[in-house]
């Protein structure tokens, strides 16, 4: 890896809550939407942290070497999780993964290693 490799990685956006659909009649005792929008929203990005936490982390006991046969790099898993909660982790990691399948100069280095 040179000592370029953290400027080359993906620009990401923070995931945002879907705004939900506007009701056509407003009762009077009706919960806010938005509220619920955001607190699955949240939801949603908790149970995806955790899953990338349960399958990721535990490969890092793993020599590089077999991080490379699976397809992955150290550098990459440990960047993911250090991203804020608001990104992906999982997300992030595939597409750092395309980007090195797309990239031949992280490819050639990743050879060259």
């Amino acid at each position: 890896m040179s000592q370029h490799e953290p400027m080359r990685r993906l620009q990401l956006v923070a995931d945002k809550p879907r705004k939900p659909p506007e009701p056509d009649f407003y009762m009077p005792a009706m919960p806010p939407l938005e509220l619920i929008s955001k607190l699955e929203h949240w939801w949603h990005m908790y149970r995806r942290r955790r899953q990338f936490r349960q399958r990721f982390l535990p490969l890092l006991a793993h020599d590089d070497h077999v991080l490379e046969d699976i397809g992955h790099h150290r550098s990459d898993i440990l960047w993911a999780s250090q991203l804020p909660l608001n990104i992906d982790a999982l997300h992030a990691l595939s597409a750092c993964r395309e980007m090195r399948k797309t990239d031949p100069l992280s490819s050639s280095q990743s050879i060259s290693r």
